[in-house]
C-alpha cells in the first residue's frame, strides 16, 4: 500500500462538476451521534440520491441508538448501568464490536481501551484549569479503566464490567463503525459511490460522477486554508486524531485532551496522528491509540500492520510516516 503525500493533516474533499449525464452527485450534512457527518452519494437522479442518503441516516441512527452511553436505553448504558452487579446480553452486533475493541486494546497494550469513560474527569479543557491535578486525583481517576476487566462471554453472548462503577464508552471507534456500516449498506442497495465523512472519520467507495477518483486535499496545521496537495482515495478510509483546539499548558508543556488511559495522564509531543486502512472503524480507534503511544512506538507498532499507514505530526509540526507512505513534498 503506496501513499503519496505531501505535508500534512486537514482534509478537504472535491467533489467536482464534470459528470456524466446519467449520475448526479447528491450530498447532505446532519448531526448525529454527537458529531458532524457529511454523506454523498451518486445516484441516477437526484430523488433517488435523497432516498439513499435518508438510508444512511436511518442506519447511522440505528447504530447511535445501540451503542451510545447518552442515551439511557441503550445496550451500552445497560451495560454500564450493571457494572458489577451482572452480565447483560446483547446483541451479537455490540458483542462483535466490543470483541474487537477489545482486540484493539489488546494490541495496543491498553492505549486503546473503551474502559476509559470510567475516568473520573480531572482534566479540564474548558479553560477553566489554573494548575495540573494531583498525583493522587490522577491515580484514582483510572482507578476503574481496565480493558481486562472487561468479561466478553460468546456462548451466552453477554457482557460483564467486573468493577462497580465501571464505564464503557464507544467515542474513540463507534463514529469509524458508523461510517462503515452506511457504506456496507449503501453499496448493498447499489450506491455506485459516495463518502461517508464521521467528523473526519472518512470512508469512500466508486469514484465521481464523472468517473473521477475523490480527492482529498491535504493542508498545513498552521495555516488550513493552504493545501499543499490533492490526493486519490480509492476504496479507503482515513482518521485523524489531533490536539489542536483542545488542549492546556502548564510550564510550557503542552497537554493534549487525548488522555492515555493507563496512566490518567495527557499525551504530549505530538500534535496530530492520521492513519489510513481500508476500515473506518480501525482508522478511528488507531489514530488514538498512536497518538498516547507516541511518535517512535506508535510508528513501530504500524509498520507491524498489513495495510495500515500512518502520518504523525510532533509538537514543533515535523513530519514522519510508516514505511508504506511516500511523501511528495512539492507544494
Amino acid at each position: 500500500m503506496k501513499i503519496f503525500l505531501p505535508l500534512v493533516l486537514v482534509f478537504f474533499l472535491v467533489y467536482g462538476n464534470a459528470q456524466e449525464p446519467k449520475y448526479v452527485t447528491v450530498h447532505r450534512t446532519v448531526k448525529l451521534m454527537g458529531s458532524r457527518f457529511d454523506i454523498t452519494v451518486v445516484a441516477q437522479n437526484e430523488e433517488i440520491g435523497y432516498i439513499n442518503i435518508e438510508e444512511a441516516i436511518a442506519e447511522i441512527a440505528r447504530i447511535e441508538k445501540m451503542i451510545s452511553s447518552w442515551d439511557p436505553d441503550s445496550e451500552t448504558s445497560l451495560i454500564n448501568k450493571n457494572a458489577g452487579v451482572r452480565p447483560v446480553k446483547v446483541s451479537d452486533e455490540l458483542f462483535k464490536l466490543l470483541e474487537r475493541a477489545k482486540l484493539v486494546s489488546e494490541i495496543t497494550d491498553g492505549a486503546f481501551d473503551i474502559s476509559y469513560a470510567s475516568m473520573d474527569e480531572v482534566w479540564k479543557f474548558d479553560g477553566s484549569m489554573n494548575h495540573p491535578p494531583t498525583p493522587l486525583q490522577i491515580k484514582r481517576s483510572i482507578a476503574k479503566v481496565g480493558y481486562k476487566k472487561i468479561i466478553l462471554n460468546r456462548e451466552q453472548g453477554t457482557v460483564f464490567l467486573r468493577d462497580a462503577g465501571m464505564k464503557i464508552g464507544l467515542g474513540g471507534i463507534g463514529k469509524g463503525y458508523a461510517a462503515d456500516k452506511t457504506k456496507e449498506l449503501l453499496i448493498s442497495k447499489q450506491v455506485r459511490a459516495g463518502i461517508i465523512n464521521a467528523s473526519g472519520d472518512l470512508t469512500t467507495w466508486g469514484t465521481k460522477a464523472s468517473g473521477e477518483k475523490w480527492l482529498i486535499g491535504i493542508a498545513n496545521p498552521l495555516s488550513k486554508e493552504k493545501i499543499f496537495s490533492w490526493v486519490p482515495i480509492v476504496e479507503s478510509s482515513v482518521a485523524t486524531s489531533g490536539n489542536y483546539e483542545k488542549f492546556v499548558t502548564f510550564n510550557g508543556a503542552k497537554y493534549s485532551h487525548i488522555i492515555d488511559p493507563r496512566t490518567g495522564y495527557p499525551s504530549t509531543g505530538i500534535n496530530s496522528v492520521s492513519i489510513f486502512s481500508k476500515s473506518a472503524e480501525m482508522c478511528d480507534a488507531l489514530a488514538t491509540a498512536v497518538f498516547i503511544m507516541g511518535r517512535d512506538t506508535g510508528l513501530a507498532f504500524i509498520d507491524q500492520l498489513d495495510g495500515i499507514e500512518a502520518i504523525i505530526v510532533d509538537s514543533k509540526n515535523k513530519i514522519y510516516k510508516s514505511s508504506g507512505i511516500l511523501f511528495d513534498t512539492t507544494p
